[in-house]
Protein backbone atom coordinates (compact mmCIF):
# COMPACT_ATOMS: atom_id res chain seq x y z
CA UNK A 1 0.00 0.00 0.00
CA UNK A 2 1.20 3.40 -1.02
CA UNK A 3 1.99 6.02 2.03
CA UNK A 4 -0.57 9.30 2.20
CA UNK A 5 0.86 11.97 0.16
CA UNK A 6 0.11 13.82 3.63
CA UNK A 7 0.20 13.01 7.47
CA UNK A 8 -2.66 13.43 8.62
CA UNK A 9 -4.77 12.71 5.57
CA UNK A 10 -8.52 13.77 5.58
CA UNK A 11 -10.49 11.36 3.67
CA UNK A 12 -14.28 12.07 2.90
CA UNK A 13 -16.71 9.79 3.66
CA UNK A 14 -20.43 9.89 3.15
CA UNK A 15 -22.57 10.89 6.11
CA UNK A 16 -24.98 8.06 5.66
CA UNK A 17 -22.33 5.38 6.43
CA UNK A 18 -22.81 6.77 10.21
CA UNK A 19 -24.64 3.97 11.89
CA UNK A 20 -25.10 3.11 15.66
CA UNK A 21 -26.00 -0.20 14.64
CA UNK A 22 -24.68 -3.20 16.58
CA UNK A 23 -24.96 -4.68 13.26
CA UNK A 24 -23.03 -4.04 9.52
CA UNK A 25 -22.78 -5.93 6.14
CA UNK A 26 -19.55 -6.10 4.45
CA UNK A 27 -18.97 -7.61 1.14
CA UNK A 28 -16.25 -10.18 1.17
CA UNK A 29 -14.34 -11.62 4.03
CA UNK A 30 -11.47 -8.88 3.74
CA UNK A 31 -13.06 -6.22 6.05
CA UNK A 32 -11.65 -5.22 9.66
CA UNK A 33 -12.91 -2.25 12.42
CA UNK A 34 -10.07 0.13 14.03
CA UNK A 35 -11.14 2.37 17.02
CA UNK A 36 -11.31 5.74 16.80
CA UNK A 37 -12.04 8.76 18.52
CA UNK A 38 -14.78 10.66 16.81
CA UNK A 39 -15.32 14.79 16.56
CA UNK A 40 -18.69 15.95 15.94
CA UNK A 41 -19.93 19.12 15.68
CA UNK A 42 -23.45 20.28 16.05
CA UNK A 43 -24.54 24.29 16.20
CA UNK A 44 -24.01 24.41 20.09
CA UNK A 45 -20.70 22.64 20.70
CA UNK A 46 -18.22 19.97 19.71
CA UNK A 47 -18.54 16.58 21.42
CA UNK A 48 -16.07 13.61 21.70
CA UNK A 49 -17.17 10.16 21.20
CA UNK A 50 -15.75 6.40 19.82
CA UNK A 51 -15.76 5.09 16.48
CA UNK A 52 -14.52 2.35 14.56
CA UNK A 53 -13.65 3.25 10.84
CA UNK A 54 -14.13 -0.63 9.72
CA UNK A 55 -12.87 -0.60 6.37
CA UNK A 56 -11.95 -3.58 3.28
CA UNK A 57 -8.44 -3.74 3.39
CA UNK A 58 -8.22 -5.70 0.25
CA UNK A 59 -9.55 -2.87 -2.01
CA UNK A 60 -7.10 -0.13 0.41
CA UNK A 61 -4.11 -2.13 -1.00
CA UNK A 62 -5.05 -0.62 -4.46
CA UNK A 63 -7.61 2.17 -3.52
CA UNK A 64 -7.42 3.68 0.21
CA UNK A 65 -10.37 6.67 -0.52
CA UNK A 66 -12.71 3.71 -2.38
CA UNK A 67 -11.67 1.21 0.29
CA UNK A 68 -12.79 3.77 3.01
CA UNK A 69 -16.24 4.30 0.89
CA UNK A 70 -17.07 0.86 0.72
CA UNK A 71 -17.72 -0.35 4.48
CA UNK A 72 -20.51 1.03 7.38
CA UNK A 73 -18.56 3.19 10.12
CA UNK A 74 -19.94 2.23 13.49
CA UNK A 75 -20.25 4.96 16.39
CA UNK A 76 -21.27 4.37 19.93
CA UNK A 77 -24.45 6.30 20.74
CA UNK A 78 -23.06 8.10 22.82
CA UNK A 79 -21.20 11.54 23.43
CA UNK A 80 -19.36 13.77 25.68
CA UNK A 81 -19.23 17.00 25.48
CA UNK A 82 -15.17 17.65 23.85
CA UNK A 83 -14.75 20.59 27.15
CA UNK A 84 -15.15 18.05 29.80
CA UNK A 85 -11.79 16.13 28.44
CA UNK A 86 -10.04 19.03 26.72
CA UNK A 87 -7.80 19.32 29.86
CA UNK A 88 -7.02 15.63 30.40
CA UNK A 89 -6.57 14.77 26.51
CA UNK A 90 -3.90 13.05 27.46
CA UNK A 91 -5.19 10.20 29.57
CA UNK A 92 -8.21 9.27 27.64
CA UNK A 93 -7.34 5.60 26.64
CA UNK A 94 -8.40 3.54 23.10
CA UNK A 95 -9.27 -0.18 23.37
CA UNK A 96 -10.89 -2.66 20.82
CA UNK A 97 -11.69 -6.21 20.77
CA UNK A 98 -12.33 -8.88 18.34
CA UNK A 99 -13.71 -12.09 18.18
CA UNK A 100 -11.04 -14.50 17.80
CA UNK A 101 -10.73 -18.68 18.70
CA UNK A 102 -14.26 -18.37 20.31
CA UNK A 103 -12.65 -16.05 22.80
CA UNK A 104 -12.40 -11.73 22.94
CA UNK A 105 -8.87 -10.47 22.06
CA UNK A 106 -7.26 -7.18 22.72
CA UNK A 107 -6.79 -5.98 19.55
CA UNK A 108 -5.69 -2.33 20.19
CA UNK A 109 -5.16 -0.43 22.84
CA UNK A 110 -3.55 3.18 23.18
CA UNK A 111 -3.04 6.33 25.00
CA UNK A 112 -4.75 9.59 23.28
CA UNK A 113 -1.53 11.07 24.23
CA UNK A 114 0.02 9.15 21.17
CA UNK A 115 -1.81 10.80 19.04
CA UNK A 116 -2.37 14.13 17.61
CA UNK A 117 -4.27 16.66 19.77
CA UNK A 118 -8.11 17.57 18.48
CA UNK A 119 -7.76 20.86 18.06
CA UNK A 120 -4.37 20.27 15.87
CA UNK A 121 -6.19 18.08 13.41
CA UNK A 122 -9.05 20.21 13.22
CA UNK A 123 -7.27 23.57 12.53
CA UNK A 124 -5.36 21.51 9.69
CA UNK A 125 -8.53 20.60 7.99
CA UNK A 126 -10.25 23.37 8.41
CA UNK A 127 -8.74 26.54 7.70
CA UNK A 128 -11.91 28.73 10.15
CA UNK A 129 -10.23 26.41 13.03
CA UNK A 130 -13.52 24.72 13.99
CA UNK A 131 -15.58 22.40 12.22
CA UNK A 132 -18.76 22.89 10.34
CA UNK A 133 -22.29 21.59 12.12
CA UNK A 134 -22.97 18.50 11.91
CA UNK A 135 -19.16 17.27 10.73
CA UNK A 136 -18.18 14.26 12.22
CA UNK A 137 -14.90 13.65 11.94
CA UNK A 138 -12.87 10.29 13.27
CA UNK A 139 -9.42 11.14 14.31
CA UNK A 140 -6.86 8.21 13.58
CA UNK A 141 -5.83 5.26 15.44
CA UNK A 142 -3.11 2.51 16.77
CA UNK A 143 -1.36 -0.29 15.36
CA UNK A 144 -3.45 -3.54 15.83
CA UNK A 145 -1.88 -6.71 17.95
CA UNK A 146 -1.07 -9.22 15.90
CA UNK A 147 -2.10 -7.69 12.47
CA UNK A 148 -4.51 -6.20 11.17
CA UNK A 149 -6.84 -9.59 10.31
CA UNK A 150 -11.08 -10.14 10.36
CA UNK A 151 -13.43 -10.73 13.04
CA UNK A 152 -16.87 -11.60 13.07
CA UNK A 153 -17.30 -9.02 15.99
CA UNK A 154 -15.67 -5.88 16.94
CA UNK A 155 -16.11 -3.94 20.26
CA UNK A 156 -14.38 -0.87 21.30
CA UNK A 157 -14.33 1.45 23.75
CA UNK A 158 -13.01 5.23 24.81
CA UNK A 159 -12.24 5.19 28.73
CA UNK A 160 -11.59 8.37 30.44
CA UNK A 161 -9.46 7.84 33.58
CA UNK A 162 -10.18 11.29 35.14
CA UNK A 163 -13.99 11.05 35.01
CA UNK A 164 -13.65 7.30 35.99
CA UNK A 165 -16.11 6.96 32.59
CA UNK A 166 -16.41 4.82 29.02
CA UNK A 167 -18.02 5.04 25.99
CA UNK A 168 -18.15 1.29 24.87
CA UNK A 169 -19.76 0.35 21.61
CA UNK A 170 -19.75 -3.44 19.52
CA UNK A 171 -20.95 -5.25 16.41
CA UNK A 172 -21.32 -8.31 14.52
CA UNK A 173 -20.24 -7.94 10.87
CA UNK A 174 -22.38 -9.90 8.38
CA UNK A 175 -20.02 -11.41 5.43
CA UNK A 176 -21.96 -10.87 2.43
CA UNK A 177 -20.62 -12.97 -0.93
CA UNK A 178 -18.71 -12.04 -3.47
CA UNK A 179 -20.75 -13.17 -6.63
CA UNK A 180 -18.36 -12.11 -9.01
Amino acid sequence: MARPKTTPIYYRVSAARLTTSPQIEATGENSSGEVEPVLIRDLERLWIGVGSDHTDRKVETYGVTVSKQMCDKPIAPELWDFDEVRDHWDSLMLRSWIAEGGEQRLYQEGSAANMLPPDAIIRDFASSGSLSEGTAMFCGTFAVKGGIRPSKRFSFELFDPVRARRIMHAYDIVVLPVEG
